[in-house]
């Protein structure tokens, strides 16, 4: 589990993240939603400490991270943010072997050659690996950096707005590919979503925030309320239900 409890973050006069606790279930897809400027990427970035917090305490699996070791907070929580841009040419392969950094320090083992490949393998990228990232769309471009995510084999895997700049079908490819992350490696996944119809459809459970607050959190189906999303977003949702899962009807 993470436990996040009563966390800020403050730059100059603003404070982003206000006194916020959560805890965040193992085993699980959280997703994180709220208009711009709510906080999510900050929190998330506090979680996987790339931030400082300026108050509050975060614990995985009961040790706070500021007592954790950088090499080995990086064995239990991977991060991928927003911007994922690189100004060196690499293939898939050099770009997944990133994920081993934290274990192999840049002298890749047996191992973390084995890893490596099972990352590539089940993002589906093996007839691909050694093209450059340059020559890929955007939705093979974004299972590459899942997949080097994947092979730092951590338990907890934090997403910052993963569908950015995605069609339709890249995007469903891609929460389609966490849900098997989490159902078939037992993975914890944490993403920030704009999307609250990728949240409803693809999360266990919703973190809503405004105003660096979490202003409800619970059950997807309990957060798909036109209640709750009209005070989030502050605009009228209506909800429809399709094949069982509650869509969002806010065009």
């Amino acid at each position: 589990m993470i436990r996040v409890q009563k966390v800020s973050k403050i730059y100059g006069s603003k404070t982003v993240v206000d006194n916020v606790s959560l805890d965040i279930e193992r085993g699980k897809i959280t997703s994180l939603i709220g208009a711009n400027g709510a906080g999510k990427s900050t929190l998330l970035s506090m979680i996987s400490r790339l931030i400082k917090k300026d108050g509050g305490k975060i614990f995985v699996e009961g040790v706070e991270i500021g007592e954790c070791d950088s090499n080995e907070l990086a064995k239990k929580i991977s991060i991928l943010k927003q911007s994922n841009h690189l100004n060196i040419r690499l293939t898939i392969k050099d770009l997944v072997s990133f994920g081993r950094f934290p274990y192999s320090k840049g002298r890749l083992t047996k191992e973390d050659r084995e890893y490596i490949d099972d990352a590539i393998a089940y993002m589906e990228l093996k007839d691909i690996e050694n093209k450059y990232l340059d020559q890929l769309s955007g939705g093979q471009r974004q299972r590459a950096f899942i997949a080097m995510v994947l092979a730092q084999n951590t338990d907890y895997i934090l997403l910052d707005e993963p569908l950015n700049n995605l069609d339709m079908k890249h995007s469903a490819q891609i929460m389609k590919v966490l849900r098997r992350l989490v159902e078939e490696l037992d993975k914890t996944i944490v993403i920030v979503l704009h999307d609250i119809n990728f949240a409803s459809f693809y999360s266990d459970s919703i973190v809503a925030m405004k105003d660096g607050k979490i202003v409800k959190e619970g059950h997807t189906e309990d957060m798909m309320d036109s209640g709750v999303l009209e005070h989030v977003y502050e605009m009228k949702i209506p909800i429809r239900m399709i094949n069982g899962n509650r869509l969002a009807v806010y065009f």
